[in-house]
């Protein structure tokens, strides 16, 4: 019962935020990639959820706008309820398949081909993976394969190391988005190198996306503080005791470090500034 209460008011909170800002931040701050608009700026995934239902309040509590699916997990042949499709809102929600599991670029690039070909869609965040206990990205693999499904019409956003060299590379190689981790993959360590993300924004020519690592709601307004252009996660929401509370955690935190940044933070001092005025003082 508790946890149906903390649904509802989760999803209550999130749909009632009013104000001058959308599900994502400002009304005016749209976030871009190829050739689609969001008006939120976080993105969540589908697995790991105690039920589909939890999933879907989840989201719906989130205000996200695209998540993302495994296509080796999508039943195709599954109807009704059973479907993990039947819990996603695809008139308000974009799919974005990924090729979770790969640890070839051969292989990510047959499960781009076969999302593609189920007519999941021709938008990939392409994983290839290149250590089975970090889950570290195989870079070199990842390049070969952007290149390769970017030929075939595909839209590419892969995820990938926190890496200035291998994120411009992706750019170069016609990637729509770059998605650096925050941290390894559900390990919740939040923003493990954050001016290695300083640099990376600086040098992109297109979105950066943090993509793994964050475990609650600062790690998500740090991201965004940091000035990159949205945050992906799955394991802080769908692992978190109230799952619906979180997602409506993240959704602010990501509003609030996107006007942070906008707004421009203050220096940071070595020692106290007075905020009020000295003169006039009693005495003075």
């Amino acid at each position: 019962m508790t946890t149906s209460i903390h649904t509802t008011n989760a999803a209550m909170a999130a749909s009632s935020s009013g104000g001058p800002t959308s599900a994502g931040g400002p009304a005016n701050d749209a976030l871009v990639i190829a050739d689609r608009t969001f008006t939120s700026r976080l993105v969540v995934g589908t697995g790991k959820y105690p039920s589909h239902a939890v999933m879907q309040a989840a989201h719906i509590a989130s205000g996200t706008e695209m998540v993302t699916v495994a296509v080796r997990r999508v039943d195709l042949a599954a109807k009704g309820e059973g479907s993990l499709l039947h819990w996603i809102n695809r008139e308000k929600i974009f799919l974005l398949p990924n090729t979770a599991g790969c640890y070839t670029a051969d292989d990510a690039i047959r499960t781009a081909r076969l999302g593609r070909e189920a007519g999941l869609s021709n938008w990939v965040k392409l994983e290839v993976i290149g250590d089975e206990q970090t889950l570290f990205p195989d870079n070199e693999a990842l390049i070969e394969a952007t290149r390769v499904l970017v030929k075939e019409g595909f839209v590419v956003l892969p995820y990938t190391n926190d890496d200035p060299i291998a994120c411009r590379k992706l750019a170069d190689a016609g990637a729509a988005a770059v998605m650096p981790l925050g941290a390894p993959i559900g390990s919740g360590l939040g923003i493990q190198n954050p001016n290695n993300l300083l640099i990376i924004k600086s040098q992109a020519k297109v979105p950066v996306i943090v993509d793994a690592g964050v475990g609650t709601a600062s790690d998500a307004a740090i991201a965004m503080e940091l000035g990159v252009d949205g945050v992906l996660m799955n394991t802080a929401i769908a692992g978190a005791g109230d799952p619906a509370s979180m997602a409506a955690a993240m959704r602010h935190a990501v509003i609030a470090g996107r006007l942070a940044f906008r707004a421009g933070r203050i220096a940071k001092r070595m020692y106290a500034a007075a905020s009020s005025p000295t003169s006039g003082l009693i005495g003075t």
